[in-house]
């Protein structure tokens, strides 16, 4: 939460500073005052393994030559005068080391901060920001900001508001001290962000965070006082507290001290009274706990009492009863979010509550809602608004905001995806089918225990492939087990029963039984019987049309089980007849120092007797074994079905990914773990769905980050166990290597925007006793997919805060292959000894909602974890403009600096070059404005809360503007006149 208070550190600001060869964590300690690294959230910087610096996140990013923790006394010389620093005088000097002037203290802001003192309670005892009065009050006490000027020069001064409200003023400065001010009554903007002239043309822009940045306007001449805060939540106080000075003057407190908080004060009153039943005016400690404890389920009963038990020892007050002003003041304390509450003032135009046009303006805008209607933002508040004269008023405070923000409508996953939501009439081979390894085992592969709960996981999970191992058993009942192990056996009847009653318990689509049958041709026979009484009409035996090319669709087959095994040749007339063998069993007990290729055709050529009834069991998915590409695509049938071990697999997507690619467009593939994973452990499935291959088998009884995004992948389009791959994996005509990390040939780009803004009641690592309830949490974003898409990125750690870390850090992302990214957010509790796992949560880039989100984080084996959440912004945007208008967050901008540019590659040839070289500089061009014209729309939307699209089309009928290369052709032709705007390349 936003804090402000005495004493401690307000600058450090995360200054960054030259990667040493420094291993391990680094702790900086922050002293008093300015120089101290504790403002912009712990001051403890990260290094990982490799020496490389991880940032720790902080806001304020400073021009060169500013310094990592505390800075030297500045001599009362450099005091006595404004000195700035600029770039090219820090590189007359040795890098890495300030120059004094740089920051400068100032005496008699030492003497106005309070003695630092010590408190032994578990909890902070500054005020927390909480509404407006509480921006003000922080202004008037002061913090220090950066002030910056023309060419590089940044300044550490000391703000404060007077006592009077009458001015703005900073120290020290060279100026007069009645010139060192700022009249209130002058400002005429505040401006957030580095929206003004100084900050675009400042040598530091691209160090300086848009978070942390805002401008004052003021004076007749429009003039602007450009600064940057050491955090998002300091710039919050600032811009919050002056836009309401601005609006109300010098009456603001007046004004909040009367109106303020009117709905929630009556709404928390009535409350009171209706628990006081006998009107004492008062309430037991305990009934007050409970009632906070029900209203913010979230919140720990023992730092409800805590709290109430420090006002009470502050107002040196005896006895547990709690009177209505305190159970209201402690309720404001631990109930208001400040990350919420100033999200809340930017949308409310200086009020503290949103009416309906400002719900409307922050659906459209920020959370990507279309056609949003007065009479929907009425819906949601009556839904969300705990205050009846809130919902009679049709106005949102700060608590039902906060309710519609962690309600499901504002969960990261889009709701489009919960239900099916993609075409289910392609071929069978065109989609990711998700899978099990060895179904009934619930631990290891060599000793475990087998059980039928095995199936009922994987079937209530959305599992759409099982893996049946049979093998002669007792009694003339085959067993299930996997051969040549130790693992235990179970019943072959057993586990079709347990099939018949939940195969289609998680979806209606068909479910593929792997039968690797290792029987005698006796109990072949009872297999059949059991499979042919209890699953009945359900089995699929329809042979396939030879005249097709194409397996039949999930539509198609809905309700039906498909048999994958040996089949006979179609010129056996025979009862029985032999097939080559398949036994992964064997693989394992057999392993040695040869694991591959070599050990895998080794064991292909043993043969064994098959039953002709199971044999015609077996319709569309004919078990054969794989040779090579060019046989396949020749000779390979589109009923018939390879399966892969993971090494195999492996080497075919590293040496043939285009051929193994191209394969998985008519064929079903299997992929299943290599024998050496006799712990269970599992295979990345990103490595083989890259490659298309459709029948990944997973261990679902082993969690982790593997089975993570197993669960996560198969959860966009309802849970069914089917999700369709991405169009380039499907068409014929289409080329795409599974290894590229490059853009994609067809495929445009999006740029993932990602800002963690807090977390909230994160648990305690289980089986970490040795730092009691102390949580150091800190979070990393992952992304996966195809080789040019994968990285991650980690924000600071907060530390001793689990209950509402603010992290206020963001990231981007370019997605070359958005149909195949997932997007992996984790938790983890930084410690020395080694980083515990507290949650995580997994979604696919295409089910991502942008806006303002929650992400509900689980527990390692997938369980939700209560109240366990991240509050994130989420934006996307196209690499070449255009995309998804819809899903554009107003706050992604791209400045000209951080532009990037196409260039050329020299191909030695003059004549070829020298053409080229003439057209460099008009696509730089074309660059730019195309960057503009969406900052253009962008700022429209800003500005006007409407559709950018619509807003433009009525100011601007039709505007084109024209490149032309060296012969006057047009080279990027830009058109608003159609109904979006478009823009093409001609003569390229």
């Amino acid at each position: 939460m936003a804090e402000f208070g005495s004493g401690g550190g307000t600058g450090g600001g995360g200054l960054p500073s030259s990667p040493g060869p420094v291993q391990g964590k680094v702790a900086f300690k922050a002293g008093d005052g300015e120089g101290g690294g504790g403002g912009g959230g712990g001051g403890r910087s990260r290094f990982d393994s490799a020496g490389s610096r991880v940032s720790n996140g902080d806001c304020a990013q400073p021009g060169v030559g500013e310094e990592l923790g505390s800075a030297p006394p500045a001599s009362p010389e450099s005091s006595s005068k404004e000195k700035g620093f600029s770039t090219s005088q820090q590189r007359e000097g040795k890098p890495g080391i300030p120059r004094r002037s740089s920051i400068i203290k100032d005496g008699t802001k030492q003497k106005r901060e309070r003695k630092k003192t010590v408190s032994f309670s578990s909890m902070p005892t500054e005020k927390k920001i909480s509404s407006a009065s509480d921006c003000i009050n922080a202004m008037v006490e002061g913090s220090e900001l950066k002030k910056v000027r023309s060419n590089s020069r940044v300044y550490h001064r000391y703000f404060l508001l007077d006592a009077d409200m009458q001015s703005l003023r900073w120290e020290p400065s060279k100026k007069d001290s009645e010139k060192a001010k700022i009249d209130i009554k002058s400002i005429k903007e505040v401006r957030t962000g580095k929206n003004t002239e100084i900050f675009r043309s400042n040598g530091i822009y691209d160090q300086i965070s848009e978070d942390c940045a805002f401008s004052i306007i003021y004076g007749e001449n429009y003039e602007s006082l450009d600064l940057v805060a050491n955090s998002a939540d300091v710039a919050n106080i600032w811009v919050t507290g002056l836009r309401y000075l601005i609006s109300y003057g010098k009456h603001t407190l007046d004004m909040l001290g009367t109106t303020q908080d009117n709905m929630r004060t009556s709404w928390l009153s009535q409350m009171f009274s209706d628990s006081d039943v006998d009107n004492l005016g008062h309430i037991p400690l305990c009934n007050a706990v409970q009632f906070i404890k029900d209203l913010n389920p979230g919140l720990k009963i023992n730092k409800i009492e805590l709290k109430f038990k420090e006002l009470h020892r502050s107002r040196e007050k005896t006895g547990t009863e709690v009177t209505k002003e305190e159970f209201i003041e402690v309720f404001h304390e631990l109930c208001t979010r400040p990350e919420i509450y100033f999200l809340l003032v930017q949308f409310s135009s200086n009020k503290e509550f949103l009416d309906t046009k400002d719900l409307m303006m922050f659906l459209e805008a920020e959370q990507g809602m279309a056609q949003v209607t007065e009479e929907i933002s009425l819906e949601i508040i009556q839904k969300y608004e705990p205050a009846k004269e809130g919902q009679e008023k049709g106005c949102l405070s700060i608590d039902g905001f906060t309710n519609y923000l962690t309600s499901p409508d504002c969960h990261i996953f889009d709701p489009e995806h919960k239900k099916v939501c993609q075409d289910m009439k392609q071929p069978l081979s065109h989609y990711f089918i998700n899978s099990s390894h060895n179904t009934y085992l619930i631990e290891d592969q060599f000793r475990g225990p087998s059980d039928i709960t095995g199936y009922i996981r994987a079937l209530k999970m959305g599992c759409r492939s099982v893996e049946l191992d049979v093998w002669d058993g007792p009694d003339n009942e085959p067993v299930i087990y996997t051969g040549h192990t130790m693992t235990s056996q179970i019943v072959f009847r057993s586990v079709i029963d347990i099939i018949n009653k939940y195969a289609f318990f998680a979806s209606e689509y068909p479910l593929i039984l792997c039968l690797e049958n290792h029987c005698s041709i006796k109990q072949q026979k009872v297999m059949v019987q059991h499979m042919k009484k209890i699953l009945g009409d359900k089995l699929h035996t329809q042979s396939p049309n030879i005249e097709e090319s194409y397996l039949p669709s999930p539509e198609s087959l809905k309700g039906k089980i498909l048999i994958k095994a040996k089949k006979l040749s179609a010129n056996c007339s025979g009862l029985e007849g032999d097939v080559t063998d398949e036994d992964e069993g064997a693989e394992m007990s057999q392993r040695v120092a040869k694991e591959g290729v070599e050990q895998q055709n080794s064991m292909t050529g043993k043969r064994f007797q098959l039953c002709k009834d199971l044999s015609e069991l077996v319709s569309i998915c004919k078990s054969v074994q794989f040779k090579e590409f060019q046989v396949s695509f020749q000779l390979q049938k589109y009923w018939e079905v390879c399966s892969f071990n993971e090494v195999l697999a492996s080497k075919y997507a590293n040496e043939n990914p285009g051929d193994f690619v191209n394969y998985n467009k008519r064929f079903l593939a299997r992929v299943f773990p290599s024998p050496m994973r006799i712990d269970s452990s599992n295979m990345n499935p990103q490595d083989f769905w890259k490659c298309g291959c459709q029948i990944v088998a997973m261990n679902f009884q082993t969690p982790g980050l593997m089975m993570d995004l197993n669960i996560g992948w198969f959860r966009q389009n309802g849970n069914c166990g089917y999700v369709l791959r991405p169009a380039i994996m499907r068409e014929e005509v289409s080329f795409f290597s599974a290894n590229t990390k490059d853009t994609v040939p067809g495929v445009s780009p999006q740029l993932l925007h990602i800002k963690i803004i807090s977390g909230q009641n994160f648990p305690k690592p289980k089986g970490s006793g040795a730092k009691g309830d102390v949580v150091d949490p800190y979070v990393y974003v992952e992304i996966h997919g195809i080789p040019a898409d994968c990285a991650e990125q980690r924000t600071k750690t907060m530390h001793q805060n689990g209950d509402n870390p603010i992290f206020d850090e963001s990231f981007e992302f370019q997605i070359n292959l958005p149909e195949l990214a997932m997007v992996r957010f984790v938790v983890l509790d930084d410690d020395y000894i080694g980083d515990e796992f507290i949650g995580q949560y997994t979604i696919p880039f295409e089910c991502l909602q942008t806006g303002y989100r929650h992400v509900p984080l689980q527990s390692l084996t997938g369980e939700s974890l209560a109240h366990a959440s991240l509050f994130v912004h989420v934006a996307i945007t196209n690499r070449r403009g255009g995309g998804k208008p819809h899903k554009r967050g107003l706050s992604v901008r791209k400045g000209k600096k951080s532009r990037e540019y196409a260039s050329m590659r020299t191909l030695w040839i003059k004549t070829i070059d020298e053409v080229f070289k003439n057209a460099l500089q008009p696509i730089r061009d074309a660059t730019d404005l195309r960057e503009n014209m969406q900052n253009a729309v962008v700022s429209f939307k800003e500005l006007c809360g409407l559709s950018p699209v619509a807003n433009l089309m009525q100011c601007i009928l039709a505007v084109s503007m024209h490149l032309v290369g060296p012969d006057n052709t047009p080279l990027v032709v830009v058109n608003l006149s159609d109904q979006y705007p478009t823009m093409e390349l001609q003569g390229i």
